[in-house]
């Protein structure tokens, strides 16, 4: 997740609305973006038709929005729900969250998690998380400022791969 401050351009309104289905190459495109960002790059492997299948199948598993300044697309974010089983409530999960380099420091990226907050409550969730690298102090800087808390009291883990399909068989 990357959104960074310190472009003094004039603050123009970023439209957000959801992805069509026929905006996928430019979904794809902001992706490559942030995985550059994270220096994440080589772990890309969507192609356009997961991608569609995924937001856009028979049971899709995210939703995605475009921040448009014009015709240009500048901003992007991917979510879900989760569930929180203490609450029976549920939550909004955002995967990524990006500003393109050339367009950060412009308040977008508030635009953009204020859009996600509306959906959230609109839907009755009882918050929002996300993951942030750490050592992306900007974006973290941000977060923070937004009124977000660092939560201490978990630590996530990942099984992917090799591993998952290890772990699959002994069924």
């Amino acid at each position: 997740m990357a959104e960074q401050s310190g472009n003094t351009a004039p603050r123009e309104q970023v439209l957000v609305r959801p992805l069509d289905p026929g905006e996928i190459p430019i979904l794809l495109t902001l992706i490559g973006e942030l995985a550059d960002f994270e220096r994440m790059a080589h772990r890309v492997t969507a192609t356009p038709e997961r991608m569609r299948a995924a937001l856009f199948g028979p049971t899709p598993f995210a939703e995605a929005v475009l921040g448009w300044l014009g015709d240009e697309p500048v901003a992007y974010a991917v979510y879900y729900h989760t569930l929180s089983t203490f609450a029976a409530a549920p939550g909004l999960y955002i995967e990524d969250i990006l500003v393109r380099e050339a367009h950060r420091g412009n308040g977008y990226g508030e635009i953009l998690m204020r859009h996600l907050a509306g959906i959230a409550v609109s839907r009755g969730c009882t918050g929002m998380s996300w993951s942030v690298l750490s050592w992306n102090r900007r974006a973290i800087n941000f977060y923070t400022a937004l009124g977000a808390e660092h939560n201490t009291e978990w630590d996530a883990y990942k099984i992917s791969g090799q591993a998952l399909s290890n772990l699959s068989s002994k069924i």
